[in-house]
């Protein structure tokens, strides 16, 4: 039905036709409005998107890196009890005995007492249960006698303090002051070092007695049931610890000598045969300069002997409170002796300690005059080793040292290099500054003397030519090539070949150094004067080097004398001799006569 002209209906079909029109013009003309604001909400919505995938990123991410990284813990746990069972046994045992303590709260009548206070027995056991026998023994022992002491001291004053009256707080305000005072000055004292847990115990025991016990009937109930848990809880510590796969202290120091001796060897082969071979670092490492733990068996061998007092005392404290075991069957063990021979090695090991210094040093002597001197070197070393070995041995083995002296050996090389070093006297000094009176048969020819001079007279014979190859007229060339080292590996005066690597123009010239390295340098200025005292100084870092050898055979005397020592109170076995047997000639007449003889 169509609206009438004029009408209100007609009238309010027209505006509505108009204001769709200008909607639609206005949506035709500017696309500003619905498609805009389209936009504006899928870009809101690409923004909200976004920050949730880096969100999810994030957590799957920090998943993945929380399980590798649970994945290479695991991996390391295994690989260490891989490494050491005796940790996964310790671990073990550590659980059994808990268990067995933690039983007591599951007692009823007449034991409901023990029941209430098994707590105790299961805090005694995780406190006292240590790696070796020894630890667990020492440990439980201090917490008893700690528990005993204050609990009978706690109780006396908990009686005295019934019987006076008004007096009895400021009695027990007093009795803690006191406790406290006097117990933590006696644990000061270096005797009473070993029973440093014992002190802590009694402290702890008397606070809980003193505090908890509000009454008088209190005081003996809770020392008693306490002592009465404590000597359960250690009992079984013991017990487990002792009988199922025990773990000596005792033991571990026998194998610690007996690793220290090999590594010391190890290390003294090592130094000298690198010394003689010229071996030098690209660039010392930082992790040696400071005397850190570095994967280097030259040092490593050493370094663990040097660094092993601490623990060699350690063992000793626990080893002592070991019972007989094994082949330690007597009481009173000689435990100290094996500290001894530790602490005689470790003087030997200074010695070679700093052997490895002269190796890592910034002056070094020549390769020339080390080969001098080489065969001297290397057999001292090696008896030195040898010897070193030999001991370790005897130690491990338990045995007492073979009839004859040990020493002869190691004593006639060292003799040998002593008297090469007198003979070869002059490689080791500069020769133009001795005395005409003393001077050796080889620079009384003033024609000699000169011709040595004129050798050293050019600049660069000056840098590139020791005295050592005037006087035994070696050619450097001819030296490497015999020795097979390369021409890299030797560089001014025997230095290692790192040195002009290490040391620039630039670094050099922003501080000071000596011997002055600016007059080695190739591409400057000869100093003469520097030049011969950087020369005399690489000399006698061979006499040096030698000096410390001969130094460390005169304390391998008292080595061996505590290693005798220690045999003899500790009733090491005799050594085995081995029956010599001739050995049986063989050949197709000896076989003839033999069956004749058979016959007959």
């Amino acid at each position: 039905m169509a609206a009438k002209f004029g009408s209100l209906r007609h009238s309010f079909i027209e505006k509505s036709k108009e204001r769709l029109l200008s909607r639609k013009g206005y949506s035709e003309l500017g696309f500003a409005g619905s498609e805009n604001e389209v936009d504006g909400n899928e870009g809101v919505n690409c923004c909200c998107l976004g920050s949730k995938r880096r969100c999810y990123r994030r957590i799957v991410d920090g998943f993945l890196g929380f399980a590798n990284a649970f994945k290479d813990t695991a991996v390391k746990f295994y690989q260490m009890g891989r490494s050491d069972p005796r940790k996964v046994i310790f671990a073990l045992k550590m659980g059994s005995a808990l268990a067995l303590v933690s039983l007591l709260q599951y007692l009823k009548e007449p034991f409901q007492d023990i029941s209430q206070y098994s707590l105790w027995g299961c805090i005694t056991v995780v406190v006292c249960f240590e790696y070796s026998v020894g630890a667990c023994l020492l440990k439980g022992f201090n917490r008893a006698l700690g528990t005993i002491t204050s609990g009978t001291l706690a109780f006396g004053l908990s009686e005295i303090a019934i019987h006076v009256g008004a007096f009895r707080q400021p009695l027990i305000f007093f009795g803690m002051f006191l406790a406290g005072s006097c117990a933590s000055y006696v644990k000061l004292y270096p005797a009473m070092k070993p029973y440093e847990y014992g002190h802590r115990v009694f402290l702890m025991t008397w606070s809980i007695v003193m505090v908890t016990g509000n009454k008088g009937s209190k005081f003996f109930r809770t020392a008693f049931f306490r002592l009465l848990l404590v000597a359960m809880g250690a009992t079984t510590a013991s017990i487990v610890n002792t009988c199922f796969f025990p773990i000596w202290a005792g033991e571990d120091l026998h194998k610690e000598i007996v690793k220290n001796f090999k590594g010391v060897a190890a290390s003294l082969e090592g130094c000298v045969n690198g010394y003689l071979q010229c071996v030098a670092y690209d660039k010392i490492p930082s992790t040696i300069l400071t005397y850190r733990a570095y994967d280097d068996p030259l040092y490593g061998g050493y370094r663990t002997c040097v660094q092993s007092s601490s623990q060699e005392e350690s063992l000793m404290e626990l080893a002592k409170w070991e019972p007989p075991h094994g082949p330690y069957r007597s009481f009173n063990y000689p435990w100290e002796n094996y500290v001894k021979v530790g602490g005689a090695l470790r003087h030997c090991a200074f010695m070679v300690m700093a052997m490895h210094g002269c190796i890592l040093s910034e002056i070094q002597a020549p390769a020339e005059k080390r080969q001098v001197f080489a065969d001297e070197l290397r057999r001292v070393s090696n008896a030195g080793a040898k010897l070193l070995r030999e001991l370790g041995t005897k130690v491990e083995k338990m045995e007492k040292l073979d009839p004859g002296d040990i020493l002869e050996e190691v004593h006639m090389a060292a003799e040998e290099l002593q008297m090469k070093i007198d003979r070869k006297s002059y490689l080791l000094v500069f020769f133009e500054h001795w005395e005409e009176s003393k001077r050796p048969k080889e620079f009384e020819d003033p024609e000699r003397v000169a011709q040595m001079k004129d050798c050293r007279g050019s600049s660069h014979q000056l840098v590139f030519n020791s005295l050592s190859e005037a006087v035994l007229n070696i050619d450097t060339d001819q030296m490497q090539s015999n020795l097979g080292i390369p021409s890299s590996r030797t560089s001014m005066f025997g230095v290692g070949p790192s040195m002009q690597g290490m040391f620039s123009t630039e670094s050099i010239g922003s501080r000071t150094q000596w011997p002055s390295r600016l007059s080695l340098l190739p591409d400057l200025t000869i100093n003469e004067k520097e030049a011969r005292t950087y020369e005399s100084a690489s000399s006698l870092s061979l006499a040096t080097f030698a000096s410390l050898l001969v130094e460390f055979v005169a304390r391998l005397g008292y080595l061996v004398d505590a290693f005798e020592e220690l045999s003899e109170k500790a009733c090491f076995k005799e050594p085995t001799i081995e029956p010599q047997v001739e050995k049986e000639t063989t050949g197709f007449g000896n076989k003839w006569i033999k069956c004749f003889q058979f016959r007959n």
